[in-house]
């Protein structure tokens, strides 16, 4: 391992991209505490102490929306324009086109169009919340359009800025921009909540304290089993004769990764759950639904965090957004085309269809299993907590999800680009 840490510095390009990447987080620590001005801090925090969803998000923005910084969107907005698109690239056919032929310049054209449709989002749930706040007493110390203008603005901006931020991380640092944000903020905020859970010691019962910890250690177990599992798919290549040289006829595999998804459908069906809130919000305190009315009353229970309808909504999207990243990121058709074309085949199966049918059945096994995993670890914080009585860690589960996966992740982008210069990596 610290083989391994020496070979990563001693490489100019990585060093650089790695310093990079503390660079942007430290960037990213100082917007947290750059706070939109004329906000009443009491009220806020009286507030977020009311609202689980608060709660619930805040997580997620390393502590921005506590302090109500122009940060406090979070990247939300980005992650929901890039399901808007990759739901849209499949729709319609233009796009579609585009995304598959149309090369670097296609992916930078559909990259531009989620820039527009993240701002327009920013912009539409920042004006929804702060319309939804200002109906709240004495949260904001001015009233006037100037002032909902300047904040909606603010707000929108700081996520602009987040966004650009992980697209740097992306292009220059290592690792997915986006996705070390999130690692980011959650890193940051559970120092805070593992003192929470640390005061409750002496109230609660030691041993569920002691449950609380096995079930955590198990979690972080099976999470890097079911990020590093893979299904290997053996391939043969047939011999031919080029020339005087004899090619082919080497046995290899096809990794299929278990959790092909990664953090990216918990991260998606989290941000999907929240926009409901933020409508139900603007609705009822625009007037168009009383927030007292027993309709409005039941729409709150059921995108409550810790109601039935919210989890079994929550597993649902993991389930299905799971099942949408794997065939995203693996291209069936495209291994058993490139297959075929060099001359492989899988022991058993014809080249062509066939393998194409035999991989589809493979991937769709092993992302059954993960789905599964995936859906179980975002509805369990809240049976833990009911198990052990430990209320201080609503997200357990999903933020360690979340860190280790990316933190594997992030040692395997370093690990690939160690082992090009034959330097000693990380895993073994």
């Amino acid at each position: 391992m610290l083989q391994a840490v020496i070979g990563a510095l001693r490489v100019k390009e990585l060093r650089d991209r790695i310093f990079f990447n503390f660079f942007a987080f430290f960037v990213f620590v100082l917007t947290i505490h750059i706070t939109v001005p004329g906000v009443n801090y009491k009220e806020w925090e009286r507030l977020l102490e009311s609202q689980a969803l608060f709660s619930f998000l805040g997580m997620f923005t390393g502590g921005a929306l506590n302090k109500f910084a122009i940060t406090a969107m979070g990247i939300t907005p980005y992650i929901n324009a890039s399901i808007i698109m990759q739901l849209l690239t499949i729709v319609i056919p233009k796009l579609e086109e585009l995304a598959k032929e149309g090369g670097e310049m296609g992916r930078k054209q559909i990259s531009k169009y989620t820039r527009f449709l993240t701002i327009g989002l920013a912009f539409l749930q920042s004006g929804m919340m702060v319309f939804w706040l200002q109906k709240q007493t004495e949260i904001f110390l001015h009233k006037s359009v100037l002032f909902y203008i300047i904040t909606v603005f603010s707000l929108t901006a700081g996520t602009a800025f987040l966004m650009w931020l992980g697209e740097q991380i992306s292009d220059k640092g290592i690792g997915n921009g986006v996705s070390l944000l999130i690692f980011a903020g959650i890193v940051l905020r559970y120092p805070n909540y593992l003192g929470k859970t640390l005061q409750v010691v002496h109230l609660e019962n030691i041993p569920n304290m002691i449950l609380f910890g096995v079930i955590a250690i198990l979690l972080v177990m099976a999470i890097v089993m079911i990020n590093q599992g893979q299904r290997r798919v053996p391939v043969q290549y047939a011999k031919r004769i080029v020339g005087r040289r004899v090619m082919g006829g080497q046995s290899t595999y096809i990794p299929i990764r278990v959790n092909n998804a990664g953090v990216i459908s918990i991260i998606f069906a989290i941000s999907i759950l929240y926009f409901p809130s933020t409508v139900l919000g603007y609705v009822t305190q625009s007037g168009i639904l009383s927030p007292n009315s027993s309709l409005a009353q039941f729409f709150h229970g059921l995108f409550d965090p810790g109601s039935w309808f919210y989890n079994l909504c929550y597993a649902l999207l993991v389930i299905f957004f799971t099942y949408f990243y794997a065939a995203i990121t693996f291209n069936i058709m495209d291994v058993a085309d490139n297959m075929k074309k060099y001359g492989g085949f899988i022991p058993g199966i014809r080249p062509g269809r066939p393998t194409a049918e035999h991989l589809e059945k493979i991937l769709s096994r092993v992302t059954f299993v993960a789905a599964i995993f995936l859906a179980v670890i975002a509805v369990l914080p809240t049976f833990v907590m009911q198990l052990t009585r430990v209320h201080t860690f609503y997200l357990g589960s999903t933020s360690l999800l979340i860190i280790v996966g990316v933190a594997l992740d992030t040692m395997q982008q370093i690990e690939a680009r160690l082992m090009l210069r034959h330097y000693q990596g990380f895993m073994k």
